[in-house]
């Protein structure tokens, strides 16, 4: 497996590659705003359109179940269309969708919606793979980069949203239309990867000798780190404000510890990928991550307003971790760009739909309870739960193409011979 070595001019076409760079920086940008946006608005939705709490909720579901639908599709699609031309279609959906969702009425809001997570699941899913491919000797660093820009954007998202409604003519609407700017500056500098070559990276037959993903047990240790990490991210980002509400805070103080949970995982984003890419295994910073989680869960639960401060940051940060350590995985236990795509689509899928669950029944267990102690119960255990696949998918293996899970610098690695 190649890792660390030259720098980003000694890749061929130093132009053009300096573009990709910049085009991959805006599209990480676009991945988590349009979503973290949305949830500090979810009120004024709600009493403007006149619908109820529960279809209020499916406005943050609704994402999560188009990435789930979606992301095994994309690998194929961007195998037939070319990923440039498929990533770029996915932003002219995103910009579409943003536009379609603050427009009249509810059936806008949902429809552009589920086109905002369908385009935002093409992104998902070939990012690490397409940075695998022409990247190949600085995937941390990439990987690092775009997770930043994409945590950064997703907290001014949610500190933001709020604000910005109450400039004079804006209203939630604006607010939630403001981010179909960001996306078309990146249909613009995605526009010169249009003149690559498009060709499927392995030959129809090639892909039909491989091994599917979704046989291999150390998938699945991905598949479940990763959703169960969204399932966190998601189900905090639904209600960690309806939390914080009922111990004294604002719903505008609520939004901003909203927006310093995403803005505590900004440098861990960059930093783990960096140190995960130097590791001969990422055991130790899984359950290191998993760890975070928990006592940041803890802390929630506990309630005194000092902790919380100190909550919001533990669970940034091992959410920030726990993200960048599933995009490497992508990248470390995969073989070479199409079979880090597969997995990332696998686990994308599986994932999101895992993690879509989350939000719903974090509210279904606070509903029988009456508090919010046996909801954060629930993600206390998930936190064990988390701990156990990370250490699996943490140790030195690859997805290979039989059963076999071996180390990718092993003389019995097919690859090495």
């Amino acid at each position: 497996m190649i890792r660390n070595g030259s720098s980003l001019e000694q890749m061929p076409g130093r132009e053009v590659n300096w573009l990709l760079f910049i085009g991959i920086i805006f599209i990480g940008s676009n991945l988590r705003a349009p979503l973290t946006s949305v949830g500090s608005l979810i009120p004024f939705i709600r009493d403007d359109l006149g619908i109820s709490h529960a279809l209020a909720g499916t406005i943050t579901t609704l994402p999560l179940l188009a990435f789930a639908f979606l992301s095994p599709f994309a690998p194929k699609i961007a195998t037939r269309l070319g990923m440039e031309r498929t990533i770029l279609f996915s932003l002219i959906l995103l910009t579409v969708g943003l536009i379609t969702r603050s427009m009249l009425s509810a059936g806008f809001l949902f429809g552009g919606t589920i086109m905002i997570g369908l385009a935002i699941a093409v992104g998902n899913v070939l990012l690490p793979g397409y940075i695998k491919m022409n990247f190949p000797y600085r995937i941390g660093v990439m990987t690092g980069i775009y997770a930043v820009f994409m945590n950064v954007f997703g907290a001014l998202g949610s500190g933001l949203s709020v604000p910005i409604s109450t400039i004079k003519g804006m209203g939630w609407k604006g607010s939630l239309a403001v981010w179909a700017i960001l996306s078309f500056i990146a249909i613009l500098f995605w526009l010169p990867q249009l003149r690559k070559q498009n060709k499927p990276t392995l030959s129809a037959a090639a892909s039909k000798k491989r091994m599917s993903v979704w046989r291999s047990p150390l998938a699945w240790n991905i598949t479940l780190f990763m959703g169960l990490q969204s399932l966190m991210f998601y189900t905090l980002m639904t209600w960690l404000p309806d939390i914080l509400q009922s111990h004294g805070f604002s719903s505008s103080g609520a939004g901003w510890m909203l927006f310093l949970m995403q803005f505590a995982l900004i440098p861990i984003t960059f930093v783990i990928p960096v140190i995960a890419d130097k590791m001969k295994n990422q055991k130790v910073l899984a359950g290191v991550t998993a760890l975070l989680f928990f006592l940041g869960i803890v802390a929630l639960m506990i309630g005194s307003k000092s902790l919380l401060y100190v909550s919001v940051i533990l669970i940034g940060v091992a959410g920030g971790s726990a993200f960048s350590l599933a995009m490497m995985f992508f990248s470390l236990r995969t073989t070479d760009g199409q079979q880090a795509t597969e997995l990332s689509g696998m686990a994308q899928s599986f994932g999101y739909l895992l993690a879509a669950i989350g939000p719903v029944l974090f509210g279904a267990l606070y509903d029988i309870s009456g508090k919010w102690q046996l909801s954060l119960s629930m993600l206390m255990i998930l936190s064990a739960v988390i701990f156990i696949v990370g250490i699996e998918a943490g140790k030195e293996r690859v997805i290979t193409d039989n059963t076999a899970q071996i180390d990718p610098l092993s003389e019995s690695n097919p690859e090495n011979s």
